[in-house]
């Protein structure tokens, strides 16, 4: 069910301040902005060949991502997101596999996908997300 890295999600304190490095140093380009409430963050995309790059600021104090950068005060990759045909059915196998999910149920994030996450102390150390196209 899983068919590629979707994304790499790496926590910023300012996508402001970030972004120029991404698009001065390494040349990419950022691609779409946008607030994703669910998550209490505001991404930026930028692709580099089939994977994408999504920075994650926090926009509230109790977000996931305000808690990794107190932890992490310089940033980093926060979490690694797979592409699935069936996100319902990735979870149940997860689950089945004994792994402890975040988001039992889908939930909507950014360019309009279903998210799920799994427990990074289920995944060795990994904040794992699953990601899928919202059906229409």
């Amino acid at each position: 069910m899983i068919t590629r890295i979707d994304h790499l999600g790496i926590a910023v304190k300012s996508l402001d301040e970030t972004v120029p490095y991404y698009e001065k140093a390494l040349g990419l380009k950022c691609e779409h902005r946008e607030e994703v409430p669910s998550q209490k963050v505001r991404t930026a995309f930028f692709s580099a060949g089939e994977v994408h790059i999504e920075l994650l600021e926090p926009t509230s104090p109790d977000s996931a991502v305000a808690k990794f950068l107190e932890k992490n005060p310089a940033g980093g990759v926060h979490h690694i997101a797979f592409a699935t045909t069936d996100i319902a059915e990735q979870l149940k196998q997860a689950s089945g596999a004994g792994v402890k999910l975040i988001h039992e149920v889908p939930i909507e994030g950014a360019h309009s996908k279903m998210v799920a996450f799994l427990h990074p102390k289920s995944t060795y150390g990994v904040l794992t997300e699953l990601c899928a196209p919202k059906a229409h």
